[in-house]
């Protein structure tokens, strides 16, 4: 069984936390029922303009769990333009 990590940093366009939680839940729920993998903001709560997400995904074939949290990362950059990802890191667990 293998299990990869992807955490993300985001640069978030939002002034309020109220916002803040809004595009960050959004972006969770809708990975949760795409991707099918367990994720959270981990980081940087207090901060209106940044967040820090991980998602995690179980399988039994190593390429698969990498591919999976590859393709989020593609689908975080096309379906939120406004949301710059400054950094982003997947590994082994």
């Amino acid at each position: 069984m293998f299990i990869f990590c992807l955490e993300i940093h985001l640069s978030l366009p939002s002034h309020s936390l109220k916002e803040k939680r809004g595009i960050v839940k959004s972006i969770l729920g809708r990975a949760r029922n795409r991707f099918n993998v367990a994720c959270a903001e981990v980081d940087r709560q207090d901060n209106t303009s940044e967040a820090v997400l991980v998602f995690v995904t179980v399988s039994s074939d190593k390429t698969i769990s990498r591919q999976v949290l590859e393709r989020l990362e593609d689908w975080i950059y096309e379906g939120w333009p406004d949301v710059e990802i400054t950094a982003s890191n997947i590994s082994e667990i």
